[in-house]
């Protein structure tokens, strides 16, 4: 095993070196974009390439702001295994009378944009590229990185504790039922195998499903299997293990570790290696206010779930040898998404909630030298500011178009009609917000239709409004554009 590790290690700064070659000759950033239940990954996504490409106005975005780019442009996809990620079709769904959100990528996608600048300083003033490749790929295949430092026993223990929480019974019963059934001392048995894992997939599913649902238990893969469906690397469940038991070879436990170790080996480590190693920066998108929205046991879960895919990141400052041959992740940025959904005077609230939620994993992060920012913004913002009369109280409200089928205080909406909702106010302090004893916070916001944008007198139609973007591409790019 360890000269097998070292094989891995040498292969990994191989890549690095590959890499960091490449970029001497012109210099290059890889982002990574993940995003954890329905936090608008995509929509960020189309919308940083949209903004950049069709040359939007970005005032925090310094090379922007000074009038330092000169283009941006789509070159060819870089790497031939990896699918491109369907900007245009994106786009397209979000613009005209049709507009509609696009659907959310299941699986690791890229794309490759060359910024032509101005330098502003140093010794090199004057034009330059920067080559930003972007990759895209599914939250649950950040959490499942955790896995790697973990033993089937500690994930089993873990992955059953967390379905007997209170907020988690009513989805995990039907597994924990049949959990019951399954002796781990048991002889091997390949239908029994197949049967846990598919009550163990359900719970997962119907997990994922709850609107309230903000962190999922990994595996990832198990909720999008793709060419590994029904493979033995995706066929096994968590067992009820006596604590401080090991599985033993021959068991029904010994075959689910076996399988544990292959999914590993097969799926988790292959993706660090090939794409993640290889990130320079990364954004983790969170929907915060679903957090909020569903309680104090849903903001811890995802308080954990955050802090494991942080300690997945290998982050650092770059020295010249490290981004030669083993590269770090520079900057980290926690994102909570849907700033549109609240009025402007609760944004730095959602902020500081955001910050609280990643506190105690940043100090580490922070400490090996690597940025790491938190803020509140919205990619596409679908809502605008308005104020409602409520008996004789003025209320800072949103207006926008909600979805068909949506409903806010027993009124369905037709997606055609605009509303004007007072969506509430969130606590002045974070801490608030994990105490059960806090009156739960609500955020009565429907979900908005995309807006619509209508062209300008020569015809032009620009990208959406946005809130921070421009600020989250300048702690994720604008060094790089100095």
């Amino acid at each position: 095993m360890a000269s097998a590790s070292y094989l891995d290690e040498a292969r990994d700064a191989a890549l690095a070196f590959g890499d960091s070659l490449l970029g001497l000759a012109r210099p290059r950033l890889r982002i990574g974009v993940t995003g954890l239940s329905r936090s608008g990954k995509t929509v960020f996504t189309t919308a940083l390439i949209q903004n950049l490409v069709e040359g939007a106005k970005l005032p925090v975005l310094k090379a922007s702001a000074e009038g330092r780019i000169a283009r941006v442009r789509l070159v060819p996809q870089p790497d031939p295994d990896i699918p491109r990620f369907p900007y245009e079709a994106h786009r397209a769904a979000l613009s005209g009378p049709d507009r509609r959100w696009p659907e959310s990528t299941r699986r690791i996608s890229e794309l490759r944009l060359e910024i032509d600048y101005e330098r502003a300083q140093g010794w090199f003033k004057g034009p330059a590229t920067l080559t930003l490749d972007i990759v895209d790929y599914p939250g649950e295949w950040l959490l499942d990185l955790a896995l790697i430092n973990q033993d089937y026993a500690g994930w089993s223990a873990q992955a059953v504790a967390d379905a007997r929480k209170p907020h988690r019974l009513p989805v995990a019963a039907p597994w924990l039922e049949d959990l019951k059934a399954r002796d781990p001392a048991g002889p091997v048995d390949e239908m029994a195998a197949e049967a846990a894992s598919e009550r163990f997939k359900a719970y997962l599913a119907a997990l994922r499903a709850d609107p309230e649902a903000v962190a999922v238990t990994p595996p990832g893969r198990f909720l999008m299997p793709g060419d590994l469906d029904g493979s033995p690397a995706l066929t096994f469940a968590p067992l009820d293990l006596p604590p401080g038991v090991q599985p033993v070879p021959g068991t029904l436990a010994g075959l689910m570790a076996e399988r544990f170790e292959a999914y590993k080996r097969v799926v988790v480590v292959p993706f660090f290696r090939e794409h993640f190693a290889r990130l320079d920066r990364q954004i983790v998108l969170v929907d915060a206010l679903a957090a909020l929205d569903a309680g104090p046991a849903a903001l811890a879960d995802l308080e954990t779930a955050l802090g494991q895919a942080l300690s997945a990141f290998s982050v650092g400052r770059n020295s010249w040898l490290t981004s030669l041959f083993a590269p770090r992740i520079e900057k980290v940025l926690f994102a909570a998404t849907k700033a549109d959904h609240i009025h402007h005077t609760s944004h730095d609230r959602l902020a500081n909630v955001m910050s609280h939620l990643v506190a105690r994993a940043a100090g580490k992060a922070q400490g090996a030298g690597a940025k790491v920012e938190a803020m509140a913004f919205a990619a596409i913002r679908a809502t605008r500011e308005v104020r409602i009369r409520d008996g004789r109280e003025e209320l800072p409200a949103i207006a926008g178009v909600p979805e068909a089928g949506e409903v806010v205080d027993g009124e369905v909406f037709d997606g055609q009609t605009e509303a004007a909702i007072f969506p509430g106010e969130l606590p002045q302090r974070p801490e608030a917000i994990f105490d059960p004893a806090t009156p739960r916070w609500q955020v009565r916001a429907p979900r908005f239709r995309p807006p619509l944008v209508k062209p300008d007198a020569g015809g032009r139609i620009a990208p959406p409004p946005q809130i921070r973007l421009d600020r989250a591409l300048e702690f994720l790019i604008g060094d790089r554009l100095s």
